[in-house]
């Protein structure tokens, strides 16, 4: 019997089309694992990323409630983003993803060696 497909307006399709967009969870991986940090310093972290996606992309984890834009009013304009308290509920998904990543890699370079 096929797995029920997710009905419009599920919790979880919301979630996950939120997650799966280009970008995005390593932009949250990377606040999780920097802190706060100003749009050059993210642009540097995530390479081959272009500004336009980051900005997309920051601009939608900000609507989503999962990133903050904090802009202070210096010269010249700073504005740092970091993970909001929903952003934060992930970091236990963040960090098992991070194990397993490790581990795959572990697990591919024994078998690249043997």
């Amino acid at each position: 019997m096929p797995s029920p497909r997710p009905t419009i307006g599920c919790p979880m399709e919301a979630l996950l089309r939120t997650l799966m967009g280009p970008w995005t969870t390593y932009i949250l991986w990377v606040l999780r694992t920097q802190g706060p940090s100003r749009f050059g310093a993210l642009k540097r972290q995530v390479p081959g990323i272009s500004a336009k996606v980051l900005t997309d992309r920051l601009r939608l984890l900000e609507s989503a409630h999962l990133v903050t834009r904090e802009y202070a009013r210096t010269i010249p304009p700073q504005v740092t983003y970091s993970l909001a308290a929903r952003g934060k509920e992930l970091t236990p998904v963040l960090n098992e993803l991070n194990a397993i990543a490790l581990r795959w890699r572990a697990e591919d370079e024994r078998r690249k060696a043997a």
